[in-house]
């Protein structure tokens, strides 16, 4: 007996050593595209490959995964055939989705406050479940909890589902909705009481953007949580809706806040080919006092252009937008051909207008003790009052979709003001936005500036024109460009216009390619225009837009090329 049994157990196993291991078997679904394929190939995909098989068995699991992926769309009624190919290697899967279920009846319905809010019905109307739709069951879902969620934001606390049934008939392709939501009433904001605050009340009062009895919006809460952070007092900040608290239909806001540190310091080291390596050190105190006011102080010293800022801010009645300031500083500069020590003092009144406009208007002492050009020396006094307007609108974050920036600016100076000389400065600037879909931007920029004097001689040269750089002519240094005098030196112009243009192409995620052309001048007599292009690299960062450029003076002689580094915003 042992003998028989030992040639059959080796028998067995050179069978099983003989026969290969068939390779996995591959599965193709055909006769769907567009959304339904997606959905399929999203079920199936929980499937894993391992088990993929001809087996009867697999097939009841496939069949029952597409058939519940075609549902979900509302194909209800699907054909399903399958064959095999190479063998019984591959299993070929031929679906035909089958006819859509319609909705025979959408019965949504709104009670409470919420029945005639332009939001609510917005919502129903736009969500896809009307009469004679097909039939979706995300779009139902989706709208189930965007009720809710809109009701939270809104202020309806007491909002609840009281029906929601699907019913499908199968046999006559049609599907049966009913949705009751009752809203109750929508809450207002009530008091609003602050807890921690270094900073007077009315300070404070000045930065709530809703009033008390205002209908309730979440949204408005984001905003005061921002502008309170906006003004830099505070080191954290809480703010919500005391929903427990609720009394007479109003919510009270409850502020919790803790003072920002008394001083912030900030240092840097950096390096630039127009500056050469430069040693930063800034000093701020964000709160001096009970009224808000903040000193800030800017060193930066380098070996062509160190120069110091103090800026004192005294806020008003509306503490983000009205304020004045009162700015000094000193600047040392030894760079294309100017030797110059230029002293500022400034008092600037801020308001931001009802049309969205920023309005500074200013008076400014300047004294500059300067040398341009070898040829032209001297010091001026001068008082300068002036007047600017600018406007930025963005939309889409860090790389904005959509944007444009304008700004126009005139100082004037004159003897009767106690200045040594007459003249008006002038400046425009206007820098626009726009995307064509999710992967194409473009940008515009144009710059202009004049300075009307009886000579160049009475302009100082920080009020004269030096174009070139990163924000003007890419592939020229840093305001390399300008007039010349008898010697070829520089003189800086009293006339200046730039213009750039630039393409953008998302390459992937975060990351854009970028084109651009650049065009401009800075003369006294009549312009020599030039040109700069090349290509770049855009990354919108968690630290805002990094941009990296390889720029080309077309109109250049020699050293053509020139590379920028840019952190911050394009506009």
């Amino acid at each position: 007996m042992k003998i028989p049994f030992l040639r059959f157990g080796l028998a067995t196993l050179a069978l099983t050593v003989a026969i290969p291991v068939s390779a996995a078997t591959s599965l193709t679904i055909k006769g769907l595209k567009g959304s339904l394929k997606d959905n399929v190939d999203a079920y199936v995909s929980a499937i894993p490959e391992d088990d993929y098989s001809t087996s009867l068995r697999f097939r009841d699991q496939l069949e029952g995964e597409i058939r519940d992926a075609l549902k979900a769309l509302g194909r209800y009624n699907p054909t399903i055939t399958y064959s095999e190919a190479e063998g019984g290697r591959k299993l070929i899967v031929h679906v035909e989705a089958g006819p859509k279920t319609i909705i025979a009846r959408s019965n949504i319905i709104l009670t409470g406050m919420a029945r005639n809010d332009p939001d609510f019905l917005a919502l129903v109307r736009t969500s896809g479940l009307g009469l004679g739709e097909t039939l979706n069951h995300g779009k139902y879902e989706s709208l189930k909890s965007s009720l809710t969620s809109l009701a939270l934001r809104k202020g309806y606390f007491d909002g609840e589902l009281k029906v929601t049934r699907l019913e499908v008939a199968p046999s006559r392709n049609e599907a049966f909705i009913t949705i009751e939501y009752a809203s109750g009433q929508r809450y207002n904001f009530g008091e609003t009481v602050f807890e921690g605050s270094q900073i007077e009340l009315d300070r404070l009062e000045s930065l709530v953007p809703y009033e008390k009895g205002e209908p309730y919006l979440a949204s408005t809460l984001g905003e005061f949580n921002q502008r309170l952070s906006n003004v830099g007092w505070f080191s954290s900040i809480f703010v919500g809706g005391e929903i427990a608290n609720i009394k007479d239909d109003e919510i009270p806001v409850s502020v919790v806040v803790k003072p920002q540190v008394k001083n912030q310091i900030e240092t840097g080291i950096g390096y630039s080919t127009d500056v050469g390596p430069r040693l930063k050190f800034n000093w701020r105190k964000p709160w001096l006092n009970s009224k808000g006011h903040s000193l800030s102080i800017k060193t930066e010293l380098s070996e062509i252009q160190p120069k110091i800022e103090a800026t004192y801010k005294i806020p008003l009645d509306d503490v983000l937008n009205d304020y004045y300031q009162i700015v000094g500083g000193i600047r040392y500069v030894d760079n294309h051909d100017t030797i110059s020590t230029e002293t500022n003092l400034a008092l600037e009144r801020h308001w931001r207008l009802e049309s969205g406009w920023k309005r500074i208007a200013s008076v400014r002492l300047l004294y500059e003790d300067y040398t341009q050009g070898k040829i032209e020396s001297g010091n001026l006094l001068m008082v300068i009052p002036g007047i600017s307007y600018d406007k930025t609108r963005l939309r889409g974050g860090a790389m904005p979709t959509w944007g444009d920036k304008q700004l126009i600016s005139v100082e004037y100076s004159d003897p009767a003001l106690g200045s040594d000389t007459r003249l008006t400065r002038l400046r425009g600037r206007s820098a626009w936005i726009r995307s064509a879909g999710e992967n194409h931007r473009g940008l515009f920029r144009l710059d202009g500036g004049a300075v009307i004097a009886d000579s160049l001689s009475d302009i100082p040269p920080s009020m004269r024109f030096f174009i070139g750089g990163d924000n003007s002519l890419r592939g020229y240094s840093y305001q390399s460009i300008s007039p010349r005098n008898e010697l070829d030196l520089r003189e800086g112009g009293k006339y200046m216009l730039t213009s750039s243009l630039e393409y953008q192409y998302r390459v992937y995620g975060n990351w854009w390619g970028a084109v651009f052309y650049d065009y401009g001048s800075a003369w006294n007599d009549s312009p020599e225009w030039l040109a700069g292009a090349g290509v770049g690299v855009r990354w919108a960062s968690p630290v805002g837009p990094i941009r990296v450029d390889f720029a080309w003076g077309l109109d250049k002689e020699k050293d053509k090329f020139q590379l920028h580094f840019v952190l911050g915003p394009e506009i």
